[in-house]
């Protein structure tokens, strides 16, 4: 146990250290409150106000082609699930890298506006047709939508981040964050080592779970509407981890995911809380 900081969530000053490491810093390490169980890097030092203006979360450099290929199956599934609440609907996606979940929502929605601080991102932004704020004081918009997909376990002190955003809301409007759930099946329960060397990643500052992200958002003042387990990589990956120690497996086995098996096993995770990612519905 390590004494000294204070949780962040519920101000205890006991944690563990989880197994494993932050891949990209091994000066890192990775705590958990033993009385809350929020998830936190040892350090925030490393992220300071430029870090993500600059392309340090990509290494210095975006290659923007690559990038939305490697994202088009996340923005698909995004637009899917929500889909029907974005009918005629304005939409803020905050923090929405390479505009991809904005291009299919736009299909549908009456407005799709978006807030990116990568500044190396603008000429394609214009080159899209896409409205993308630098940040959040440059709006003078209401939505009735804001979404926040894999962007909250970034920021420094997300409960002021979804306090701000609380004041774009329509009245009746909803916020819908995406996060990496903490509790993830491959460190809890099947407890894969080679994952946990993997996972932790020096820019996911925060890892949430059912109950901490339900804390974050009550210390913010407002109020859980839902919280939705999401398995966003399927069984496949899953067992090639589990088999050789790497991701990858829903390429090279992508055979085993092509029937209901994975969709039974998605549920069966989500009754247990342990798949990779959560959604959650939040209101005034």
């Amino acid at each position: 146990m390590k004494e000294g900081k204070i949780c962040y969530l519920c101000g205890h000053d006991v944690f563990n250290k989880r197994e494993g490491k932050v891949r990209d810093n091994p000066n890192l390490e990775v705590f958990q409150c033993v009385k809350c169980g929020l998830i936190f890097l040892s350090s925030f030092e490393h992220i300071d106000d430029s870090f993500y203006e600059n392309s340090l979360m990509h290494g210095g450099a975006i290659n923007v082609k690559d990038w939305e290929i490697e994202t088009s199956w996340d923005d698909e599934r995004r637009f899917n699930y929500l889909r029907k609440a974005l009918e005629n609907k304005d939409v803020l996606d905050f923090g929405c890298g390479n505009g991809g979940f904005m291009m299919r929502a736009r299909n549908c929605a009456a407005l799709v506006e978006g807030v990116e601080v990568e500044r190396r991102l603008e000429a394609h932004f214009r080159k899209k047709k896409l409205k993308v704020y630098k940040n959040l004081d440059e709006i003078n918009n209401k939505y009735d939508i804001i979404t926040a997909f894999h962007v909250i376990e970034h920021i420094k002190d997300p409960v002021n981040l979804l306090r701000k955003l609380a004041t774009l809301l329509k009245e009746n409007g909803l916020i819908i964050v995406e996060v990496p759930n903490g509790d993830d099946a491959l460190i809890t329960l099947y407890r894969c080592k080679a994952f946990a060397e993997f996972t932790y990643w020096s820019c996911h500052l925060f890892l949430f779970n059912d109950l901490t992200i339900k804390m974050l958002v009550e210390k913010a003042g407002l109020n859980l509407m839902y919280v939705k387990q999401i398995q966003r990589y399927p069984l496949a990956n899953h067992l090639y981890w589990l088999s050789f120690g790497m991701p990858g497996g829903h390429k090279k086995w992508g055979f085993i995911d092509s029937g209901p098996l994975n969709k039974e096993y998605e549920n069966a995770l989500a009754k247990l809380g342990l798949c990779d990612t959560l959604i959650a519905g939040i209101s005034k």
